[in-house]
């Protein structure tokens, strides 16, 4: 595990930013954010740092090599895709893989189970945007290896994204401004985040653990109150952890793309992916779909490929079957909206956004599970397939203790929330000074408080 969130809040943040403002002259900024990277993920990983050392160090390398010997550079990109997808499939899908192998050849292979390596998926997706937009000749080659480290091992979006390609910020780590008001306005976009986390998922969190809705039996009332708890969770867990980032990247000097922009909002499964871990979906069109054919080798071609880039998505989350069933249940559900859905008129906005909000709200019940058991579980008492009553004592409790707090997560979802921290930024800074001031307290007081504090993402 990482820093816990109170450390990091109020001893490494405030001393790496006053090392960082200190001292002067990029070249010793550059060192100081290195370091202190290094040692927040070393701290949670003493022993995974090497795998993040021998990242930097391959690709690096691979860039290196590429300029050197153009005449390999299809080798040596080859050779660094299949070390870094190793590197990630070993970590990742070992177990997963020996459970396939055992299923399909009735042997009975003994697989370990390896800790994953916090953030391992975001970091080499980073790596491989670098090798491969250096073959394609759409970056120069980063010839520094202490920047190239802090590209790979950038504290703020290291375990959680977003996931920032080398383009990004190629200029940025060798000229950037740091300024006082970048500061105050990374500060502000990182209370935002912090609230969303502190305030709002980790409270939406433990309604959710107390329904048990896929470990047990449940009421159909408990059950869609538990995957409602879920999906808002998810929402302002992630979506925290990326504006935290982003408002990190802007204290440090760095634009870090945006990677969530209202999804529950959407009026299709399309839109949604539009707006839900942008930089995620932005990476695999570029690297995986586009590669593949898109949509120019004709319909069937296509569905292949939508098929197969979704498929991926879901690994991408989880070594498990039911990750595997949530990526292809976007996928088909893409598929319907292209081919089928969108060549009728379209449907009033509502309709759309009820249809969508619904079809989601899904997908996270599959999302939310560990096995594919588990997945039945949910379904079950989403719909009352066990016989199981349409509510009950313990249902009604949780409505009536926690109905509010999910109806104040619905709000918080809204576009209108999103335009007014816009103008608070832009215009009102004295109302953000306030609003800054209030969130301050109340997640320091909450952090304080509070033992539950987890970070759904971190097992990917």
């Amino acid at each position: 595990m990482v820093f816990s969130s109170t450390v990091f809040v109020f001893f490494f943040l405030p001393l790496c930013l006053l090392l960082y403002f200190v001292l002067p002259g990029l070249k010793a900024k550059n060192l100081v954010l290195l370091l202190f990277s290094l040692v927040f993920y070393a701290w949670g990983e003493p022993v995974y740092i090497i795998l993040m050392i021998l990242s930097i160090l391959l690709n690096y390398t691979v860039g290196i090599y590429m300029e050197k010997i153009p005449e390999w550079r299809k080798g040596i990109l080859i050779a660094g895709l299949i070390v870094n997808l190793g590197l990630l499939g070993f970590f990742k899908y070992y177990g997963f893989a020996v459970e396939i192998i055992n299923r399909l050849s009735g042997l009975h292979l003994s697989a370990h189970t390896l800790p994953l390596p916090i953030g391992i998926s975001f970091y080499t997706f980073q790596a491989l945007s670098y090798v491969i937009d250096l073959y394609r000749g759409k970056i120069g080659v980063q010839k520094n290896p202490l920047l190239f480290g802090l590209y790979i091992s950038l504290f703020p979006q290291l375990i959680a994204g977003p996931i920032v390609r080398y383009s990004e910020v190629e200029k940025a780590l060798g000229d950037r401004t740091v300024s006082f008001d970048g500061l105050g306005e990374g500060m502000a976009r990182f209370l935002f985040g912090l609230g969303k986390k502190v305030l709002l998922a980790n409270t939406l969190g433990a309604v959710f653990d107390r329904t048990g809705l896929q470990t047990g039996p449940a009421s159909v009332l408990t059950a869609w109150i538990g995957l409602i708890a879920f999906s808002l969770q998810l929402y302002f867990d992630f979506s925290g952890y990326s504006d935290m980032a982003i408002g990190l990247g802007k204290m440090l000097g760095f634009d870090f793309p945006e990677n969530f922009r209202m999804p529950y909002a959407s009026g299709s499964i399309t839109e949604f992916w539009r707006r839900w871990h942008m930089t995620l979906g932005s990476w695999f069109r570029e690297y995986v779909y586009i590669p593949l054919g898109g949509s120019r080798a004709g319909t069937r071609r296509q569905i292949f490929n939508i098929l197969i880039v979704w498929m991926l998505t879901g690994l991408w989350h989880g070594a498990a079957w039911n990750f595997v069933l949530w990526g292809l249940y976007y996928g088909v559900l893409l598929l319907l909206e292209k081919l089928v859905i969108f060549r009728f008129k379209k449907m009033p906005k509502w309709i759309g956004h009820v249809y969508t909000v619904f079809l989601v709200f899904l997908g996270w019940g599959m999302f939310l599970c560990g096995s594919l058991s588990e997945v039945g579980q949910v379904f079950t008492n989403l719909f009352g397939l066990g016989g199981a009553a349409a509510a009950d004592a313990a249902g009604l409790w949780l409505l009536r203790s926690d109905g509010v707090l999910l109806g104040i997560g619905a709000l918080f979802c809204l576009p209108c929330f999103l335009r007014l921290r816009e103008k608070l930024m832009t215009e009102r800074r004295g109302a953000l000074t306030v609003v800054c001031a209030l969130l301050f307290v109340l997640c320091s007081a909450f952090l304080v408080a509070q033992s539950y504090n987890p970070f759904l993402y971190f097992r990917f």
